[in-house]
């Protein structure tokens, strides 16, 4: 049976982008008769507030979307990160890392999904491990695993290429675990066989097939959508005002007709789709 996820992070107001997120993850359940599943990624406690995690449900109801479990927490998985991690450390495939975010900047000599790639430069250092952070040795996982395969439902087979990510931070410093690590055990707790996550994380695939080689995860299939973005190519962000899904349904709008204009590609004007890799 098919199962997806939408995964939202109560740090903020949901917008149109998280809808159509949303609305794809739950029709394409609905359309194959399996289960659409709800996912609140709350592990940043800096950032993530109760509020708005009753503020998301609120908004995906006014939507008309239904979920077939109870919401999950990432927070109530705490030990599952941790014993992930543990198991990496055995295998002698993560090791800890000091460096800042300034000197990787300045250090690094290419740019990958992330950002600035870090240069491996504590990699066979001694290093304390106190308050470190721990990244992966990509090389030595890659050794241990060989060549990898994953499917995107909308982009064919994909040859695995993690390598271009350079070491992450698979445990960090302020949190229990980087995105890539606790989104991929996530999803083979819940059950998920279909992925859906926008193209902008089109790239994170091929780091989380690696990640499920090594931990003995089951393999999902993926379905990277196109996203909404705005007049100047940039996807819809909280962090730049994008009008909010509650503000639409506090003003009296009708979330269903919303829903509905999304799924026909009828838009606010200047909003577009692009399915180009962000």
């Amino acid at each position: 049976m098919i199962v997806t996820r939408f995964a939202p992070s109560p740090n903020g107001p949901l917008h149109l982008g998280h809808a159509y997120a949303a609305i794809v993850a739950h029709d394409l359940a609905r359309a194959r008769g399996g289960e659409a599943l709800l996912r609140i990624e709350d592990i940043d406690g800096g950032r993530s507030r109760p509020e708005w995690i009753a503020e998301h449900v609120a908004d995906l109801a006014w939507l008309g979307l239904e979920w077939d479990r109870a919401p999950v927490r990432q927070s109530q998985r705490l030990e599952s990160y941790r014993a992930a991690g543990e198991s990496l450390k055995r295998l002698g495939l993560l090791y800890p890392c000091r460096c800042t975010r300034a000197e990787i900047t300045a250090a690094a000599t290419r740019t990958g999904p992330d950002g600035p790639v870090y240069p491996g430069t504590c990699r066979g250092r001694s290093v304390d491990p106190e308050g470190a952070a721990w990244r992966l040795d990509v090389a030595a996982a890659l050794a241990r695993t060989g060549p990898l395969e994953w499917t995107d439902e909308r982009a064919g087979t994909q040859r695995a290429d993690p390598a271009r990510f350079g070491d992450v931070v698979l445990l960090r410093k302020d949190l229990p675990a980087s995105y890539h690590l606790a989104a991929t055990l996530d999803d083979a707790t819940d059950g998920v066989t279909l992925v859906t996550r926008g193209m902008d994380l089109f790239a994170a695939s091929h780091l989380h097939r690696l990640l499920q080689a090594l931990l003995g995860l089951p393999v999902p299939v993926w379905h990277h959508h196109p996203l909404l973005v705005e007049p100047d190519g940039r996807k819809l962000a909280k962090r730049r005002g994008s009008p909010s899904l509650a503000d639409r349904r506090r003003a009296g709008e009708d979330g269903i007709a919303l829903a509905g204009a999304l799924r026909d590609g009828v838009l606010p004007a200047g909003i577009s789709l692009s399915s180009r890799l962000h």
